[in-house]
């Protein structure tokens, strides 16, 4: 079930039922180099979070688009919260999805850049019942999708030499199963072939360090197919990591 899709009284009666876990997809709108989609660090959770939604009793969440991405606002089209603001925000979902009796909130996340602010948001939502002395009613997951159990191995025997660490050839054929007309971004030849490595500082510093956009990747390897099979396990695995949060013994608790 989406939860986007469903009523409120579908939602009501699940909760009821006992069912008070939700998967939220979250990512970032920025630049993934010249045959990357710019949505692809929301696209990739979302995607999988759908998949996976087919497999298992899973609520799916909205997915959370717009991230923490100061460092690619050198490139047209890419979008930024302060993370002040995303604090802010998923502080304010936490409250919202807590207030109707949701007591486990696991967030897919596609963007590394994501996991400080995503982190100070959850000690965030914690704070006021640790300061209390109080139990926390709910507990946050994060867990960044090529990190669910087999699939950063699966990504590096689809993409054993370039698949680099932004514009990677995983997250773009995952954005190519998902829309592959879009593959004949692909065709493009890029110069470097594999692009540099180095450290990520401000928007100007990455933008003169990479020009292109890409970060130690070859992303013309990507193909639906190659995407189609990385969805489709990550889905599974999903599913799996997802129930096993969503069982555990002790909502006051949080983990």
């Amino acid at each position: 079930m989406h939860l986007s899709q469903a009523t409120w009284p579908e939602i009501g009666a699940r909760l009821a039922a006992g069912h008070t876990g939700i998967v939220l997809p979250i990512g970032s709108h920025e630049q993934h180099g010249p045959t990357g989609l710019i949505g692809t660090d929301a696209l990739c959770p979302q995607l999988i979070a759908a998949e996976a939604e087919k497999r298992g009793d899973l609520l799916v969440g909205p997915t959370f688009h717009i991230g923490m991405a100061q460092h690619h606002m050198g490139f047209p089209g890419s979008m930024t919260l302060r993370p002040s603001t995303m604090i802010a925000t998923i502080v304010d979902w936490t409250a919202s999805l807590v207030r109707a009796g949701f007591t486990r909130l696991y967030w897919l996340n596609g963007h590394g850049g994501n996991v400080a602010t995503i982190q100070a948001a959850f000690a965030e939502t914690y704070a006021a019942y640790s300061l209390r002395g109080e139990p926390a009613p709910f507990a946050h997951k994060l867990v960044n999708w090529w990190q669910l159990p087999g699939i950063e191995k699966l990504c590096l025997a689809e993409f054993p030499v370039g698949h680099g660490s932004h514009g990677t050839a995983s997250e773009v054929a995952v954005t190519y199963w998902g829309w592959p007309e879009r593959a004949v971004l692909g065709q493009q030849v890029l110069d470097p072939k594999i692009a540099p490595e180095g450290p990520i500082r401000d928007a100007a510093d990455y933008r003169a360090r990479f020009p292109d956009g890409r970060i130690g990747s070859d992303p013309t390897q990507a193909t639906p197919e190659a995407g189609g099979r990385i969805v489709s396990a990550s889905a599974d695995a999903l599913v799996s990591d997802a129930a096993a949060f969503f069982a555990e013994a002790s909502p006051g608790l949080a983990g």
